[in-house]
C-alpha cells in the first residue's frame, strides 16, 4: 500500500486493535507468567517427593489445586458439569487452578 492508498476498515481496526490493546498486553503476559510459574511449582513439588510418594495432584500456596494427571471423562465432568456440587468454581481436571461448574452456573442463573 502506498502513502496515497487511504486505509480500509480492517486495517484501521487491526492498527487500533495494536494501539489500543497495548494497555492490555502487560496484564495478559503478566497472567501467563504467573500460570507458567505455577505449573512450575507444581512440578518441582512432585518431583521433590520421592517417586513412590508423587501424586501429581494437590495443592500450591494450600489453596490452588493442581492436576497433572492424565484427564478422565469422570473428572472432566466433576469439573466442568456436576449438578451435585454446590461450588460454582472446582478444581480443574488438568493444570493448575479452577473450572466453572456450568451445571451450578445455569442453576444461579435459572433463580
Amino acid at each position: 500500500m502506498t502513502e496515497e492508498e487511504p486505509m480500509d476498515d480492517h486495517e484501521q481496526q487491526s492498527d487500533h486493535d495494536r494501539d489500543g490493546g497495548h494497555e492490555r498486553r502487560p496484564l495478559r503476559a503478566l497472567m501467563k507468567a504467573a500460570g507458567f510459574a505455577l505449573v512450575a511449582m507444581a512440578v518441582i513439588k512432585e518431583l521433590r517427593a520421592p517417586a513412590g510418594q508423587r501424586t501429581w495432584h494437590g495443592q500450591l500456596m494450600g489453596f490452588v489445586p493442581y492436576d497433572l494427571r492424565r484427564p478422565t471423562l469422570q473428572r472432566l465432568r466433576a469439573a466442568w458439569w456436576n449438578p451435585d456440587d454446590e461450588r460454582l468454581f472446582t478444581p480443574r481436571p488438568f493444570g493448575v487452578g479452577w473450572a466453572l461448574n456450568l451445571a451450578r452456573l445455569r442453576r444461579l442463573v435459572a433463580a
